[in-house]
């Protein structure tokens, strides 16, 4: 429909739209500001993933976090006592302009003329209290002024007197157009989802003709929002993380509608409601099929795509108004039907993209100014902001994450489990099993880089995973001509393949070009937000920079977000704080890798060694350090030479600063007698387990040295 409500953020201008003369295809280049190559758009990668099946969470908030429930009233309180537009708001339902507004003392007509077109308008409601439309439906009186006129509740009188809504169509004053709206619209009924208002009839009534639809309790987001400003006394926007549980709970009605042809065209926080815990869908009024080339377009001026008038609607504008209306959900979006009708604020105005730069480079996409740079489905879009949710709500939390590993769609989980990290450890990408050479790939066996690089040479048909597969083999062969001739003409294919990005950021990284690998893995992270791999990467590239601060964030979000993450952001974290002389910081670290995971037993031996090396430690902390490696994977020689030199360091302490007998350390009470005993079997021990026989003198010449004095 055409929005002629006002939002929260002030009077919304609807539009309507003619239908193009014709659909060219969207500029394939982004426009304005620079960007490093293929961060344009989606890849084939990420098309061939956008058709999945579609999926609902189970509840508001996907489980990552809570939504206040919304209670659903009595409808006919929702009836307007005095249904009256306020000129402000009225304007000319054909061409936009102001009209019925007052000057020179006069008072605005409720009906009359447009002044610039000679349209009709009028802004007073057609049916009344108690008119039985249709034979059928009885009018309780007007709920809201929209685009198309006033909409009314009314109850059924042929259906147990449920509550329903009606909505005027246009070209009510021509019968013939008239059926013929009715016609073109009738496809709505055939719209049938749980996220959806539910189309139940067509009908006319004194040469008008109405849609009549389910009522849906609740308030709007846009209702919301005012309740907010009216609470705090100033603008008051959604939390990030509840604005995108509202999306993310929405997206399968958008999902929907797309695998049946149509598009929805006039999103906004009018169009959401929520009742209870739920949300639901509403206004189908500017719904059409993706090949109507003739309908008029419906849309409201801050929300609508700007290539519109010349494109029309797409999956890719229906994207767009999706990202527009986060932003408005979660900032005090001044403008945006005027100075940034078509743009988005600069970041720093904006405080939840300053707390959030993910959250930003999700609208940013969203609503990029070319349609070929946005998300190029509803279900790429929607694993992103998944990401993106959970990125938000663990920043607010800080607490490690919890035993679960979110799917991806692009990358495998690390592959690094010990204290190592290299360019060769960062997630993978996943293949794209759609590729027709799948299958030839998995005849190419040879390991060695350069007969590996030859037989894929020999692709009977060179597509984007040959391509991906001779990039990666060029940087396993230190061939930085191969991966650039492999990268630019995966690039040649598809000019906005953030895969080849990625790649390029791991053969800068390989050849520690540090600075053009972090370019290439924020790119990346700007085109898919809601993953954690480019962040990782970004986190890499900057320990190895010497940035301490970017990696340990970069760290931190990973050890937050994704169960898969929390070892590699662990051992990250680790070396970041030891380096920095920060021990017990590092000891922290390391407590977060999980029993269950196989990375475990190395982190507790890095731990204990940790351990035995703060100095302010003392003896209770040596003690520590026995404790945590007996969780350590360590053969017999390794564990008693560990326990040889707490012992030693032990028994130091003590001859310096004294005995303290209760404390325990591996059974033994820290005396200097006991120690030194204890001390000298660990050496013998430790002898007899050492091959070297030169050692062994040396380890037994020690245990004699160390041995208590004794009259025997």
């Amino acid at each position: 429909m055409v929005g002629g409500a006002a939002s929260a953020l002030g009077p919304q201008q609807a539009s309507v739209t003619p239908a193009p003369a014709a659909r060219p295809g969207g500029s394939r280049f982004g426009a304005g500001g620079a960007t490093l190559l293929g961060s344009a758009r989606g890849t084939t990668a990420t098309r061939r993933f956008g058709t999945g099946q579609r999926t609902r969470a189970s509840s508001l908030g996907a489980g990552l976090t809570t939504v206040p429930a919304v209670p659903v009233g009595d409808p006919a309180a929702a009836v307007l006592a005095n249904p009256q537009v306020p000129e402000e708001k009225r304007n000319c339902p054909n061409c936009g302009a102001a009209v019925g507004r007052s000057h020179d003392g006069q008072p605005g007509r409720e009906e009359g003329f447009c002044p610039q077109c000679r349209s009709p308008f009028s802004f007073r409601p057609k049916l009344a209290q108690g008119d039985l439309v249709a034979g059928q439906y009885e009018v309780a009186g007007c709920l809201a002024h929209g685009g198309l006129g006033w909409i009314y509740l009314a109850r059924d009188k042929n259906v147990s007197d449920r509550w329903v809504v009606l909505k005027g169509l246009l070209n009510a004053g021509d019968p013939d157009a008239l059926a013929a709206a009715i016609a073109e619209q009738e496809f709505l009924a055939q719209v049938s989802h749980q996220l959806i208002v539910e189309i139940y009839n067509f009908v006319t009534h004194d040469g008008a003709g109405y849609i009549v639809m389910e009522y849906v309790g609740g308030t709007s987001l846009k209702e919301l929002l005012k309740q907010r400003l009216a609470r705090a006394g100033r603008y008051d926007p959604l939390p990030v993380e509840q604005a995108l549980a509202y999306i993310l709970e929405i997206l399968p009605a958008f999902q929907y509608l797309h695998d049946q042809g149509l598009l929805y065209c006039d999103f906004k926080p009018d169009n959401l409601i929520q009742t209870g815990d739920e949300v639901r869908l509403i206004d189908l009024g500017g719904v059409r099929r993706i090949d109507d080339l003739e309908s008029p377009i419906y849309g409201t001026v801050g929300y609508q795509a700007p290539e519109i008038a010349e494109v029309g609607p797409t999956i890719a504008s229906d994207i767009y108004t999706i990202g527009r209306t986060l932003v408005v959900l979660t900032s005090e979006f001044r403008g945006y039907q005027s100075t940034y009708a078509t743009s988005l604020p600069p970041l720093q105005q904006v405080p939840a993209f300053v707390a959030h730069p993910e959250f930003y480079q999700l609208v940013a996409r969203a609503c990029a100014l070319a349609p070929a740079d946005r998300f190029t489905s509803i279900e790429e879009l929607r694993v992103q902001l998944y990401g993106v949710l959970r990125r938000v709500v663990k920043d607010r939390r800080g607490a490690p994450a919890a035993q679960q590993t979110r799917s991806s769609l692009f990358f495998d989980v690390p592959a690094a489990s010990g204290e190592d990290l290299g360019w060769w450890e960062l997630p993978a990408l996943r293949p794209d099993e759609a590729d027709p050479m799948m299958g030839w790939l998995q005849t190419v066996q040879s390991q060695e880089p350069g007969a590996r690089y030859a037989q894929l040479a020999k692709a009977p048909v060179v597509t984007a995973e040959v391509l991906l597969e001779q990039a990666r083999t060029g940087i396993r062969g230190k061939r930085h001509d191969l991966v650039t001739a492999a990268t630019e003409a995966l690039l040649g294919q598809d000019p906005w393949d953030w895969r080849a990005v990625w790649l390029v950021g791991l053969e800068a990284l390989a050849r520690d070009e540090l600075p053009q690998a972090r370019a290439a893995f924020t790119s990346v992270a700007a085109q898919v937000p809601g993953e954690l791999a480019p962040v990782l990467a970004i986190g890499l590239t900057a320990e190895l920079a010497g940035q301490g601060s970017t990696a340990e964030m970069a760290y931190q979000t990973c050890l937050r977000v994704d169960s898969a993450y929390v070892p590699v952001a662990a051992f990250g974290l680790a070396r970041l704080r030891a380096s920095a002389g920060d021990l017990r910081g590092a000891i922290t670290a390391l407590e977060y890798v999980p029993s269950s995971n196989r990375a475990h037993p190395r982190a507790q031996w890095l731990r204990a060694q940790m351990l035995t090396r703060i100095g302010d430690g003392g003896l209770a902390t040596l003690g520590q350090a026995i404790e945590t490696v007996r969780a350590a994977d360590l053969d017999r020689a390794e564990r008693t030479r560990f326990r040889a030199d707490v012992l030693e360091r032990a028994l130091a302490t003590v001859r310096r600063s004294g005995a303290q007998p209760n404390v325990v350390i591996d059974g033994v009470p820290s005396r200097a007698a006991d120690l030194q005993r204890a001390l000298e079997r660990s050496l013998r021990d430790l002898a007899h387990l050492t091959p070297d026989e030169q050692a062994r003198i040396q380890l037994v010449d020690r245990a004699n040295a160390i041995r208590p004095w004794s009259l025997t």
